[in-house]
């Protein structure tokens, strides 16, 4: 098969929609030879933060002479940006490949998620990656990516997220999350809500798990010189992160905490890989400011907890107009995703990335009105980016956000590559 048409394949597995449960990829896993054994593996989970914070780790390792398999999703643009050793994404040539290994061995009514998770868990482990981080999909507890035995777990902010199949509560949500935590093994823990952290530290408790708590055992913040990270042997100072955005204080901090833990499974980077990988590290559509004027800034905020960190980071960027290019997935809370950002707003573009359960950009734009937003239904990501480039002057920046989806396609757009719409 050609690559399009092995991605044409994958993305009809969607058609078995999102099925929690460790089932099937353990038996398609046994079927590859269990290539997750032979890997070390750290297990990213969380609502807010995930992509950033592996993309941190990451970095700090490669910078520290290591070979490291990085998994994400959703993809931004393309489908190789999914899997990646030391930043490089996997070949067209290799998708092709891998994909028809690990159909030819897939069980019935295997999902993309776990198709594609196999994928990743084949291609590093005959790679020789030194370590696989891999972030959950949604939840961590029945998670595909939850088949591997991690050596080390991070949990970045838990919020309200995937409701239908995670749970209505906080606490519900947080257990699910919490469930890549592995017996006896150490458990990094980004800021939390009380609630979802009472949670963690209880399955911590009975797994035998370390438990380290941001704000507690490491930390960080923000000076004159840049970052301060204070962990639990290094203090560093100055840092310059290579993903921008205040709120990335914490990701950033996160990641160094997991990167100081690994040092009994035989990595060890010191001060200056740390601080290297740190400022090294690229995590495209989140604070990403295209260049020209007026600036085009993407940002993949789309929960409550993500519109206000947005919120939060736009005081640190001048500006004479804020112009916003919003589309938003029809099951979201788009109230809470945009409210925090309303009152910066000084004209919107209503979108409807393409995307079947986008919300319409005629009820994105209706919503924007009645809340007092000047705003045009722009449909499109195309024609909504034209609209705002059309109107901005110079010192304007225009501000593309509220679905990683509508980030995605805009930054295909403004790049002029092939956008692949479809995730997972």
């Amino acid at each position: 098969m050609t690559y399009q048409e092995t991605l044409a394949y994958i993305y009809s597995l969607g058609r078995f929609g999102m099925k929690p449960g460790l089932e099937r990829i353990t038996v398609l896993l046994q079927a590859l030879g269990n290539p997750q054994d032979r890997l070390q593996t750290v297990h990213v989970a969380g609502t807010n933060g995930k992509g950033s914070t592996a993309a941190f780790l990451s970095s700090i390792l490669a910078a520290g002479g290591h070979q490291v398999g990085l998994f994400t999703s959703p993809h931004l643009t393309n489908f190789t940006e999914r899997i990646r050793i030391n930043g490089a994404e996997i070949s067209e040539g290799e998708v092709t490949a891998l994909a028809e290994r690990v159909m030819a061995a897939a069980p019935t009514g295997t999902t993309f998620f776990e198709m594609v998770t196999a994928m990743a868990f084949l291609h590093f482990a005959e790679k020789g990656v030194a370590l696989a981080i891999m972030e959950a999909g949604m939840g961590g507890r029945l998670d595909a990516t939850n088949a591997a035995s991690g050596i080390l777990s991070v949990i970045t902010p838990v919020s309200l997220d995937h409701c239908d199949y995670l749970g209505k509560s906080l606490a519900e949500i947080a257990f699910e999350k919490a469930g890549v935590v592995k017996q006896g093994r150490p458990v990094v823990v980004s800021a939390q809500s009380p609630e979802a952290l009472a949670v963690i530290e209880r399955q911590c408790a009975q797994r035998g798990s370390p438990i380290f708590r941001y704000g507690e055992n490491f930390s960080a913040s923000w000076d004159a010189d840049g970052l301060a990270y204070r962990g639990i042997r290094t203090a560093l100072a100055g840092l310059k992160p290579g993903i921008a955005g205040r709120y990335q204080a914490a990701n950033a901090a996160t990641a160094l905490c997991a990167a100081e833990l690994l040092t009994a499974p035989g990595f060890d980077p010191d001060a200056a890989a740390l601080k290297r990988g740190i400022e090294n590290a690229k995590w495209p559509g989140r604070m990403e400011v295209m260049g020209g004027a007026p600036g085009i800034l993407l940002d993949g905020a789309h929960n409550p907890a993500g519109g206000l960190a947005l919120a939060e980071s736009l005081e640190d960027i001048p500006r004479e107009r804020l112009l916003l290019v919003a589309g938003v997935m029809e099951d979201k809370d788009v109230d809470g995703i945009l409210g925090p950002l309303l009152p910066l707003i000084d004209h919107a573009f209503a979108v409807s990335p393409t995307l079947a359960r986008a919300l319409s950009s005629e009820r994105l734009a209706a919503f924007l009105c009645s809340s007092g937003v000047k705003c045009v239904d722009a449909g499109s990501v195309k024609a909504g980016l034209d609209l705002a480039k059309k109107m901005a002057r110079p010192a304007d920046l225009i501000l593309v956000c509220g679905s990683l989806f509508t980030v995605g396609e805009a930054r295909a757009y403004l790049l002029a590559k092939r956008y692949e719409p479809f995730r997972g």
